[in-house]
């Protein structure tokens, strides 16, 4: 079992930066694919980014690609989101997720942990 804690939300103008974190509270990552998503208001939850267990295979929704980043360093047993050129439609709250399976899911009834979400507010 892992608890997942994120970390790093917050308010951007439009084009800027933010590095979101998750590190695991409780148990580690090691043995974990891990997904990030994120849910707008009135809007279902999307997949945006997700990496395999051993961090050699990464996915990404079309409509962040090129623009974000993720990476898993399981020796600091934290999740990584780096995002860039942000916008506004990517307002949402980002929450990171672990599945005990060898690779990643962009299906969130595959995962079995969630942290409790973090806000990132882009503004134009």
């Amino acid at each position: 079992q892992v608890q997942l804690a994120e970390s790093g939300g917050g308010l951007v103008q439009a084009g800027g930066s933010l590095r979101l974190s998750c590190a695991a509270s409780r148990g580690i990552l090691s043995p974990y694919a891990m997904g990030w998503f994120r849910q707008a208001p009135g809007k279902e939850r999307e997949f945006v980014a997700g990496i395999s267990r051993n961090g050699g295979y990464l996915n990404y929704a079309d409509s962040v690609k090129e623009r974000f980043t993720i990476s898993k360093d399981n020796a600091k047993n934290t999740l990584y989101l780096q995002m860039s050129s942000l916008k506004p439609e990517d307002t949402a709250v980002y929450s990171c997720a672990a599945r005990q399976f060898i690779l990643s899911s962009a299906s969130s009834h595959d995962y079995d942990y969630w942290g409790q979400g973090t806000q990132v507010t882009v503004s134009s």
